[in-house]
């Protein structure tokens, strides 16, 4: 947005709420009783800024169900993960001990030939 002031022109910064606040503003709106305009001055914003807030969050409320079933598939694939790499590092540790017990064997056994 610009505003023309003789020569120059003062350019106005866009305030951007982080979603965290939307949420906690559209929250307010929707459990409580008060209006738009009651809840748009007690926290001095403007009524169809929040009435945006409040419509985007009722369109896009399926998302938030498709993303919950996408993170339990996430969480299930990294469950599966971590069970496979417990698996493969049990059975590194079993093969460690193993190589080590016959290294010490086979050294023995050297030093028993004297080689």
């Amino acid at each position: 947005m610009c505003e023309q002031h003789g020569k120059g022109s003062i350019m106005t910064k866009k305030k951007v709420y982080p979603p965290e606040f939307k949420a906690k503003i559209v929250r307010e709106l929707v459990e409580g009783d008060d209006s738009v305009g009651v809840v748009a001055a007690r926290h001095h914003l403007n009524a169809n800024m929040i009435s945006g807030w409040r419509k985007q969050l009722f369109d896009d409320a399926a998302v938030v169900f498709a993303q919950e079933q996408e993170i339990k598939k996430d969480r299930e694939v990294q469950e599966k993960h971590e069970e496979e790499v417990d698996n493969l590092n049990r059975i590194i540790g079993q093969l460690t001990v193993e190589r080590d017990y016959l290294q010490r064997r086979l050294r023995k056994k050297l030093d028993e030939l004297g080689i």
